[in-house]
């Protein structure tokens, strides 16, 4: 599948966000590989085809302006954005696996700073991309998301409730955007991934690799895709959730035609 599309990824500079940017490039995409520092996100696109490193901090209005101007100006538009960046338990409690603490043990600015960049951080950047997209005709809008379980895990404040609203949030931005031209969907890994978010544990842990993410968002942003809108989207099962899609498409088309 070669894909024409041009692609702004958050948080691209490792975990999720590189994985997906890196099959998006492989796919033909042109990518805009965002990080907090510029520097390394020129540094991980110089490896990937046809990609630029944009420096994007989520939380800071000023920057995703800044950062959406730039690519915009240098593609004359966008077809796609992928929101990702995010923080995880580990800037809170480095041993939340192991030795998970209550809410009322997570400091203030722990708090803030994650809710700050998992649902403010989504919100800011759509909202800066959304009006661009509708004055374009539309586009696309793939947000990162996790298992309803992780929302609401002991000692998983305040990663699960950022994770949880951030999930509100694409629903409703998917109910605003109904027919317009904009889709926005739900994509995420199905399980504990291997990425920088994950403290040190037991061996007989299993985790999903963060390719895993590589062939459902390669798919949402082709032809292949038009139209798919307010999907929840499980990475892991991507395969038996495409063949049940055609199943249904095929079975309504059966009923069209009988």
């Amino acid at each position: 599948m070669e894909l024409t599309t041009r692609v702004l990824v958050t948080g691209a500079t490792s975990g999720l966000g590189l994985a997906m940017a890196t099959a998006l490039a492989g796919a033909g995409a042109r990518v805009a590989v965002t990080g907090r520092s510029g520097e390394r996100a020129r540094a991980v696109a110089a490896e990937l085809p046809g990609a630029v490193g944009v420096a994007l901090d989520v939380r800071d209005e000023t920057s995703v302006a800044r950062a959406v101007d730039e690519v915009w100006a240098r593609w004359g538009g966008l077809d796609l954005l992928v929101n990702n960046a995010g923080l995880g338990m580990r800037t809170v409690n480095p041993e939340f696996m192991t030795h998970p603490r209550g809410f009322w043990e997570v400091p203030a600015e722990g708090f803030r700073a994650v809710v700050d960049t998992n649902l403010t951080g989504y919100f800011l950047v759509a909202r800066e991309v959304t009006p661009r997209l509708l004055a374009a005709g539309g586009g696309r809008i793939v947000n990162v998301a996790v298992n309803e379980s992780t929302m609401t895990r002991a000692g998983f404040v305040p990663y699960g409730p950022s994770r949880a609203g951030s999930e509100a949030l694409s629903r409703v931005m998917a109910a605003d955007l109904r027919g317009t031209g904009v889709t926005v969907n739900l994509l995420l890994p199905g399980g504990a991934t291997v990425t920088g978010m994950l403290p040190n544990v037991p061996e007989q842990h299993t985790f999903l690799d963060p390719a895993v993410m590589g062939p459902p968002i390669v798919w949402l942003a082709s032809p292949a895709a038009a139209g798919v809108h307010d999907e929840r989207i499980v990475a892991a099962e991507f395969e038996q959730w495409l063949r049940d899609r055609q199943e249904r498409n095929d079975a309504g088309s059966n009923e069209n035609t009988a």
